[in-house]
């Protein structure tokens, strides 16, 4: 059965599966221009660090393709600057679209001191360089499902059957497919080796109840929902392998900041002499910030602790602290981090 396609894309076309709707719906809405997909992108109708900077290079990918050629590559430029600059204030923790703006405003300055490329030309090479995000994630993905099982396996002493929880949601619905942790997930699950895999239903959003159940319902991996507050009990009751989660950004020094609720699974996984995987692409790693205390953290509205839907289930007049992410040190990462480049302890991360 094929993967979940929570991006659809063709020939300047961008549909996004609308995770608001999810489970109930499986709607696609149309992103037209750079201001639908900040909106998307603030509104969590897409979420996940890697989808994040796809749907908003996409964005921009049809804008350019919709509009008239710039009279100079001058202008192209600073157009191009502009609405990418827009697209990273949709969601500030997650590095992917900080660093892809920054790769495609500094190809589109390179172009501006080519002379012999003119505006029409320099225009195409941005598109097509944006449109080769969504190929080149899922290139990834696979690359990262791969290294991260085998590392898993190999770790666990080459058990028969694996026994592994996740946060949040990091499948298909976070990238352009695949995933990067339920990407490792999937890469188990295709070997023979999961027995059963826990996912949390995480709160407040429920993106593990919502979207992960989803997922691993839709591609029949045995799996089960957990409520946040019971991991420690499972670990213990179910004797869990391994812990596998996402990252939204990780620092020059391994400390990594993922949804809310990821650092507690790691001090109770390292409580439990369990193993405690992050995956993520290589671009999720932010080498000009030295460690976790300077990741900035998106607070979220208050209404989604309040409210489920439009029925408040908390006392009106409580004060809300909603922060969307946390940061886990290096240190508790004791399997490694996962990237389409391989395994690496926070001690071998180096720019390529």
């Amino acid at each position: 059965m094929a993967t979940l396609q929570a991006i659809k894309y063709n020939d300047g076309s961008l549909e996004i599966l609308d995770q608001l709707l999810l489970p109930e719906s499986c709607t696609y809405i149309s992103i037209n221009n750079v201001q639908d997909a900040w909106s998307a992108i603030r509104e969590m109708k897409v979420r996940g660090a890697p989808a994040i900077a796809i749907v908003g290079s996409l964005s921009l990918a049809v804008e350019l393709r919709k509009l008239a050629t710039p009279e100079t590559k001058k202008d192209l430029h600073l157009l191009v600057k502009e609405k990418l600059d827009y697209l990273v204030t949709s969601r500030p923790t997650a590095v992917n679209m900080q660093l892809a703006a920054e790769a495609c405003v500094k190809l589109s300055n390179d172009l501006v001191d080519k002379a012999s490329v003119d505006a029409a030309e320099a225009k195409d090479v941005i598109v097509k360089h944006l449109e080769a995000m969504l190929a080149n994630d899922i290139a990834d993905n696979l690359a990262i499902g791969e290294h991260g099982a085998r590392d898993i396996a190999k770790k666990c002493g080459n058990k028969d059957k694996l026994r592994v929880l996740t946060h949040c949601n990091t499948g298909s619905l976070a990238t352009a497919g695949y995933g990067t942790a339920l990407g490792v997930i999937r890469s188990l699950h295709k070997a023979n080796l999961v027995d059963q895999v826990y996912c949390t239903e995480t709160r407040p959003y429920n993106q593990g109840s919502r979207l992960t159940a989803f997922e691993l319902v839709y591609e029949k991996i045995p799996a089960t929902l957990i409520c946040d507050d019971m991991a420690a009990a499972a670990m213990k009751e179910f004797k869990i392998d391994a812990v596998i989660v996402g990252a939204d950004r990780v620092a020059a020094n391994g400390d990594t900041a993922n949804k809310i609720g990821t650092y507690q699974l790691a001090v109770l996984a390292k409580s439990h002499n369990i193993l405690f995987y992050v995956a993520a692409p290589f671009s999720s790693i932010d080498f000009q910030i030295p460690s976790g205390q300077s990741i900035p953290i998106e607070e979220r509205p208050h209404s989604e602790m309040t409210h489920t839907g439009s029925i408040r289930t908390a006392a009106a007049g409580i004060n809300c602290w909603n922060p969307g992410f946390d940061v886990t040190p290096a240190e508790l990462i004791t399997g490694g981090i996962v990237t389409e480049k391989g395994v690496f302890k926070s001690d071998q991360l180096v720019p390529v």
